[in-house]
């Protein structure tokens, strides 16, 4: 078995843009049906758990975390964001208005 990576150091290349991607859509839809992951696919599963998004607004947050993920890839940023970063940065930016 290989040591898990650290979720931060994942690479945003387009075929792993692509599997998480499928992950959110599959989120989105109601749950993941598959049984393999990479190591980076369980630590965001993890970190989104520990989120505890509300009930009446994860679709939304969801939707818009995978948004910013995209939008980031296409600016260059070379790792992916995960959602407890995402969701700081929108609480920081909401207290500065």
């Amino acid at each position: 078995m290989f040591p898990a990576m650290p979720f931060h150091s994942i690479p945003a290349t387009e075929g792993t843009l692509q599997q998480f991607n499928r992950l959110i859509q599959d989120l989105l839809k109601g749950g993941v049906r598959r049984n393999q992951f990479q190591p980076w696919e369980i630590s965001l599963l993890l970190d989104m758990d520990q989120c505890e998004l509300p009930r009446g607004r994860r679709f939304e947050i969801l939707r818009r975390y995978q948004k910013a993920v995209n939008r980031r890839y296409e600016d260059g940023v070379p790792d992916l964001l995960k959602l407890s970063d995402y969701l700081n940065r929108r609480r920081e930016r909401e207290q500065t208005v």
